[in-house]
């Protein structure tokens, strides 16, 4: 039975050129980077030649490019760091972010009784970006905290747009772009964000390692105290066989960008085109969606919904109903909660998402899985 992977949006395949030089890393420079010995000098190299290339990458210097665990460390470091150590007194975020942002920011308003002003969101599942002009002048020192890509519905946020309404109100933007880093360009400087996380396991890297943007002179201050690695902003020895991996990974990306971009916007095209033969009123939740992700609204009952996604998966077909941080609740999804119609919401959702690694064989394999279940 040949299995399929169509939920790229939790997590990717490693690629095999990653496996080789992660394994390469740990055979061969297994000293630590702090170490002033010749294994530790040897890790050290690998560690910022890694960091140089990544930050070459968005234009950014190597020195504000800062390893973490995941975009959810490197998200709930940089949202308490500015407001306990740079003053600011409201976040304005939306109901549709990662529950990464959206838990980090209950917190810091019960904890320091900061503002927290959420942007409208639009029928078509994207921000209302009047609304965040109007909300955005104030005395109060503020900081923006939005995705640049939706991991359950794809939606895109204009990056440029919302940082130019920030600089202009002297408001900061942290941006997560867990969902786009490796399937599109960021030049840092030219969006003109502060803060920037991301996670290797969203574009073919491995899991437990992402990193942070961190825009110069920002001022931060750390949240784990202990070393001096990182430049003295995230102490822990560090991995350096995952950042090499990572690294790998973003490279690979990159290369290969404009001929996977192109392939998979035909998957994705394809992929409607077949859902909506078996399944003529089908809905896509969202409009402006990445080229990657597709959400798609089944005109079918929640019971024969449940059954679905459970023969699929024994079928060797895998799909979400939203993000897998999720998957085990039995709460409506919050992003799609924030813009369709209760009647709406309560319809059975599906959230397949593609990668270069996927084939037209996949998409036709689950087009079958879908018609017997």
């Amino acid at each position: 039975m040949k299995k399929v992977y169509l939920d790229n949006a939790a997590t990717t395949e490693l690629h095999p050129e990653v496996i080789s030089t992660m394994v390469e890393v740990l055979q061969n420079d297994f000293g630590n980077p702090s170490s002033t010995h010749s294994f530790g000098r040897s890790a050290k190299t690998l560690l910022e030649s890694a960091r140089k290339a990544m930050a070459k990458s968005l234009n950014a210097q190597a020195s504000e490019i800062i390893f973490t665990s995941s975009a959810t460390e490197a998200t709930n470091w940089i949202l308490t760091s500015v407001v306990k150590d740079l003053g600011i007194k409201r976040i304005i975020t939306s109901k549709i972010e990662h529950h990464a942002t959206l838990h980090t920011v209950e917190h810091l308003a019960k904890e320091f009784k900061i503002q927290v002003e959420y942007i409208a969101i639009l029928p078509n599942g994207n921000i209302d970006y009047q609304d965040l002009a109007a909300k955005l002048p104030s005395d109060i020192p503020t900081l923006v905290s939005l995705m640049h890509v939706n991991n359950e519905i794809g939606t895109l946020l204009n990056i440029k747009r919302v940082s130019e309404l920030c600089k202009y109100a002297n408001a900061l933007f942290h941006c997560d772009t867990v969902q786009s880093i490796g399937k599109s360009n960021l030049d840092v400087q030219d969006l003109g964000i502060d803060f920037l996380v991301a996670s290797a396991h969203k574009f073919h890297g491995p899991k437990g390692i992402g990193f942070a943007y961190i825009k110069k002179n920002s001022m931060l201050q750390p949240m784990i105290f202990g070393g001096e690695q990182e430049k003295g902003m995230r102490a822990g020895t560090e991995a350096v066989h995952q950042v090499v991996g990572m690294a790998k990974a973003l490279e690979l990306a990159y290369s290969n960008l404009e001929k996977d971009t192109h392939y998979i916007t035909e998957l994705k095209a394809y992929c409607i085109s077949e859902l909506k033969k078996v399944f003529p009123e089908i809905k896509i939740n969202g409009e402006n969606t990445y080229y990657n992700l597709l959400n798609v609204q089944l005109p079918l009952s929640e019971e024969k919904s449940a059954m679905m996604l459970f023969t699929l998966d024994m079928k060797g077909i895998a799909v979400s109903r939203g993000s897998a941080c999720q998957s085990g609740s039995v709460k409506p999804s919050h992003v799609l909660a924030e813009f369709l119609l209760p009647e709406e919401v309560k319809k059975p959702s599906l959230r397949i998402s593609f990668s270069h690694f996927n084939t037209k064989e996949d998409i036709d394999l689950l087009i079958e899985g879908l018609k017997t279940a």
